[in-house]
This record gives C-alpha cells, structure tokens and sequence, in this order.
C-alpha cells in the first residue's frame, strides 16, 4: 500500500521561511517523479514544483526563486524549501508521486499530466 505524507506546514509571517517535507513508502522512490501542489480555499488547485527521477526540477513562476526542490532517495523524502513567504501563498499543501515511468517519459515538464498518488496535505498560512 502506498502512502504519502507531507509535514512542515505552520504559520509563518510574510518574508520568513518554512521547509515542507514529504515522505513515502510502498513504491520505488528513485524510480518516481514527486511534486508539490497547492489549493488555496475556493481556487482551483495550482501546480507548485517538481522533481524527476533525473533530478530535473521545475517551478510555478509564482514561486521562482523562492522555493527550492530537493529529494533525498536514500530517506524516500521529498523537500520544499519555501524562502520570502507571501500571503498569497497561504494553501494546503500536497505532495504527490508517480512511479509510472513511461508515463512521465512521455512528458517533457514534470509539472505535466497527472500524478497517481496523493498526501492528505499540511497548512501554510502566512500572515501580513
């Protein structure tokens, strides 16, 4: 059975810094691309990052330059690390991982198509 599970949320006021992590087990971490979403209340769900198996990252140009992706396949974890923190960034936060790795070839930007397994999130609130 796979699992999911994000941690590192909390409140933090505009400009400081807050490290998301993500850990997983039941699928081959190495093998899989891993990103962040969010969802702020009453929007749609937004695309964060994302990490490749490869380790080729990309970014939301809303949060370029100031979150950084990272993985760690030796822990099966998966970080965030979120500097110069907005208001507007203030969302639930979810990690996901996809194993299929014909699937993800198929994409040039692992920000692209749709990621099979989910976390229950964690809460970044920023205050002004």
């Amino acid at each position: 059975q796979v699992q999911v599970v994000e941690s590192g949320g909390g409140l933090v006021q505009a400009g400081g810094s807050l490290r998301l992590s993500c850990t997983t087990s039941g699928l081959t971490f190495h093998d899989s691309s891993m990103g962040w979403f969010r969802q702020a209340p009453g929007k749609e769900r937004e695309k964060v990052s994302c990490i490749n198996n490869s380790g080729r990252t990309s970014y939301a140009d809303s949060v370029k330059g100031r979150f950084t992706i990272s993985r760690d396949n030796a822990k099966n974890t998966l970080y965030l690390q979120m500097n110069s923190l907005k208001p507007e960034d203030t969302a639930m936060y979810y990690c996901a991982a996809d194993p299929r790795t014909a699937y993800r070839a198929y994409f040039g930007d692992c920000l692209s198509g749709e990621y099979k397994y989910w976390g229950q999130g964690t809460q970044v609130t920023v205050s002004s």
